[in-house]
């Protein structure tokens, strides 16, 4: 080729240590503008020059890089990638999906394959590549199933049967931080699996910061101004946390550090004990309250599950009792679709949970979502002799993340750029233990509470004995 780039690439602390690592699997974390994508890229092109030559004197490597969405792959993975390698330079780069760019330079032909994969289905398209490496841009908004469908895809390029194999293959991968229930936090933070490494950057205010002689002069400080302590705290200083996006459904009633107990919830037997069930489709939950002598509730335990149909979670459902509830007679209220036949043998899920043991009842006030969330609201707003009518146990971590905003109204884009949002709240992972709360709750009687205007009432009760197991 006549043309020739200069790459000028200054590496970090963090970039010297990731770029001089050959775990399997190599992840980065850190704030926003902290160059982690340009880390990524500059490591792919490093181990194109390191791969062993074949017999024919060439450097062989194929690579996918991978995003969650397509616009998102369009609009910063690849514009990142020509603004280091562009086409006109260092070889053609096709002009729609999948975009696929074949660089050859010196002694190196090495072929990049853009994909956009956000579904578990996507990762079967997966199946059909073999490749040397993958690097998963934004790995926080990436489904752990697409991560272990492409573990099974590299080192398999070049092959062995052509002369040499991979010098060097694996994934590699950046991301600002997630959440602690990611699969992110959880393989960095608790249970590392064997030939994966993750490094976090410093705070992007920090003496450390890293990539700032790229950013304007206070870049930090000016992306700080008017945002909220968690919008810092990720995308800032790097932690790990989680950003209300859209309009969180008990925003003015919860209150974190009123309604959270700080601490585990002792479960009593001589407590009123109620479980709700939300219990259609694949991702059913269930949440324990116990009624406290004075008209309290204590939300002591839940339960939650993906893609499980209702046989294995009756099963579930019995060890979480007998493993918590031991001398509790505890009284199932769940949603009313529980009771129609959805199932391929055509029995109800209701009749499944009979069959454990788990006699549910239809709590028919639960097919419209505005009162159900006003029996949580009654809850939320009520004071009982000083203290909060509602406390939450420290072990029920989704409920807290649902009420601190994950719960929530989604938030559209309009013309106007007034903010509009969904009618009804979003389908998410903390939707299903809400709802299950809201079950225990009216069947607790605080939805007749509520339309009775006796909110303030200290003493309540709604049922006697019968039906209970």
């Amino acid at each position: 080729m006549t043309k020739t780039k200069s790459i000028n690439y200054s590496q970090s602390k963090t970039a010297r240590l990731f770029h001089g690592d050959d775990s399997f699997f190599r992840g980065v974390m850190g704030p926003i503008g902290s160059g982690k994508s340009v880390m990524c890229v500059m490591e792919m092109f490093m181990r194109m020059c390191r791969q062993e030559a074949g017999p024919d004197g060439v450097r062989r490597s194929r690579w996918l890089v991978v995003r969650n969405t397509l616009p998102q792959l369009e609009t910063t993975t690849i514009k990142t990638w020509k603004d280091w390698f562009p086409p006109e330079i260092f070889g053609h780069m096709t002009a729609k999906p999948p975009y696929t760019h074949k660089l050859r330079f010196n002694d190196v032909e090495s072929e990049v394959i853009f994909l956009a994969l956000d579904t578990p289905e996507d990762a079967k398209k997966l199946l059909s590549f073999e490749c040397t490496g993958i690097w998963f841009n934004e790995a926080r908004e990436l489904r752990k199933e697409i991560i272990d469908a492409g573990t099974g895809r590299v080192g398999r390029y070049p092959s062995k049967r052509d002369g040499v194999g991979a010098t060097w293959y694996g994934v590699i991968a950046d991301t600002n931080p997630p959440d602690d229930r990611h699969w992110w936090y959880k393989a960095s933070e608790e249970e590392t699996p064997p030939g994966w490494k993750f490094w976090k950057q410093p705070s992007g205010l920090s003496d450390e910061a890293e990539n700032v002689s790229n950013l304007p002069p206070g870049y930090y400080e000016t992306l700080s101004a008017g945002k909220t302590k968690e919008w810092v705290d990720v995308y800032v200083h790097g932690k790990y946390g989680y950003i209300k996006e859209g309009l969180a459904v008990y925003d003015k009633s919860w209150n974190d550090d009123l309604h959270f107990a700080g601490k585990k919830l002792d479960v009593k037997p001589e407590f009123e004990t109620i479980c709700g069930l939300d219990c259609s489709g694949l991702s059913p939950a269930a949440v324990f309250v116990q009624r406290v002598p004075g008209g309290r509730w204590h939300v002591v335990h839940e339960v939650a599950a993906r893609s499980m149909g209702a046989v294995s979670f009756a099963q579930l459902l019995k060890q979480e009792v007998a493993l918590h509830f031991n001398g509790c007679r505890i009284q199932y209220w769940g949603d009313p679709a529980g009771g129609q036949r959805a199932t391929s043998d055509e029995r109800t899920y209701f009749e499944i949970l009979a069959e454990a043991g788990i006699l549910v009842r239809p709590c028919m006030d639960g097919f419209r979502t505005g009162p159900r969330i006003q029996a949580v609201l009654a809850v939320l707003n009520r004071m009982v002799e000083g203290k909060p009518a509602l406390l939450l146990s420290s072990v029920c971590n989704l409920l807290r993340k649902g009420f601190n905003g994950g719960y929530q109204f989604k938030k559209f884009n309009t013309a106007g750029g007034g903010d509009k949002y969904s009618e009804q709240p979003e389908k998410n992972e903390y939707s299903h233990v809400h709802e299950a709360l809201q079950y225990a709750l009216i069947g607790g009687g605080e939805l007749k509470l509520a339309k009775r205007g006796e909110s303030q009432k200290a003493q309540v009760s709604f049922f006697n004995t019968d039906g209970w197991i």
